[in-house]
């Protein structure tokens, strides 16, 4: 991933909205849509769950 991917990973991760990861990133909504795709093709997953569940089980959130 690169680094914006994985700060757009780390937002989504912590349970924010596309609205709110744009505000706090910067960036628009529809880039917040391509990151997070861009994410979960990279790591195989199929939902937003998978990126919550995989951060906490690598020890990235507490």
């Amino acid at each position: 991933m690169s680094s914006r991917e994985r700060e757009i990973f780390l937002l989504a991760a912590r349970g924010l909205s596309n609205s709110d990861i744009a505000h706090s990133a910067h960036i628009g909504e529809s880039t917040v849509k391509t990151h997070l795709s861009s994410i979960l093709t990279k790591l195989g997953f199929t939902s937003r769950a998978q990126i919550v569940a995989h951060a906490y089980q690598s020890g990235l959130l507490h």
